[in-house]
């Protein structure tokens, strides 16, 4: 395997970054987790947007690369690989500075890409996951808002870690694939790692960005898919019983795409019609912005 790493190709076991950088002190680094299929990355402008916000958020958004250079470092990467479905992902840190924790106006940032094959799911395959998820709620709260903006997708993820911790330390077997948290008032939130959506009397609901939560790029394009079907849509607070007495649940991220919920703290709950109808429609999406 080769890595991008500012600017250059290198083998996988030499890829390395400065132990003085801010992203590996600090967390001071933006990222994103794309997918590519048929050699194209999906939804990379929405992708390219939430990076830039990102980025604008920790102060150096001015000096990173136009978004058509980074492109090009990701299919650069993913030509030396010779993959064309791949997880891929880009990181840009605030670069090396002194080390103290207020940053340096002058950035040179730091630059990564990595890829790894992933067979895609979709139409002409089959998912990357095995079976629908096992949630679990934990006792891990998601950093309000005011302390930590929550729509940036940075570098520091020991929220999304305690709570997968959690799964970890308390599973009397195997542990859930899932852990979701609740916001400091109680309410639904996300996973560690992904969006909740769920449908019950057949209206779609979702956790509203009111709430901190990251709004994932897969979540924007289900509720486009859901609305263009014209199947009515709500974003607001839900509590945990909400969920439990729910007719199906699913999760969205990159990775995943859509994952049907299993199970919610031992409770079944299950997909459903609109869950492997709303899934079509992502294949579909997929297939015209990759392989047409």
């Amino acid at each position: 395997m080769e890595y991008h790493v500012d600017g250059e190709l290198v083998p996988a076991e030499e890829a390395s970054v400065n132990v003085r950088d801010r992203g590996f002190m600090y967390g001071d680094a933006a990222f994103e987790t794309l997918r590519a299929y048929g050699g194209e990355v999906f939804a990379w402008d929405a992708h390219a947007d939430r990076l830039e916000r990102t980025c604008e958020t920790l102060g150096f958004a001015r000096a990173i690369p136009p978004r058509a250079d980074l492109r090009e470092r990701i299919a650069e990467t993913l030509a030396a690989n010779d993959l064309t479905d791949a997880y891929v992902k880009l990181s840009i840190s605030r670069g090396v500075q002194a080390g103290k924790l207020t940053p340096d106006p002058a950035v040179d940032p730091t630059i990564v890409v990595i890829v790894d094959s992933l067979p895609r799911g979709g139409i002409d395959g089959d998912p990357v996951w095995d079976d629908p998820a096992t949630v679990r709620t934990v006792e891990t709260r998601k950093i309000p808002d005011a302390a930590l903006p929550a729509d940036t997708k940075t570098h520091n993820y020991l929220n999304g870690i305690l709570a997968r911790l959690e799964l970890q330390q308390e599973a009397s077997g195997d542990p859930a694939d899932e852990a979701l948290l609740l916001d400091t008032d109680g309410y639904l939130a996300e996973g560690a790692t992904s969006n909740l959506f769920f449908v019950a009397d057949g209206v779609v609901h979702t956790p509203t960005t009111d709430q901190p939560i990251l709004p994932g790029v897969t979540r924007s394009i289900v509720l486009d898919l859901a609305r263009e079907e014209g199947l009515p849509v709500e974003t607001g607070p839900y509590e945990r019983d909400d969920l439990l007495a729910v007719d199906e649940a699913f999760l969205t991220n990159t990775t995943w795409e859509l994952r049907p919920v299993g199970a919610v703290d031992g409770e079944s709950i299950g997909g459903g019609p609109i869950t492997r109808l709303l899934s079509r429609l992502y294949d579909r999406r997929v297939e015209r912005s990759c392989y047409e």
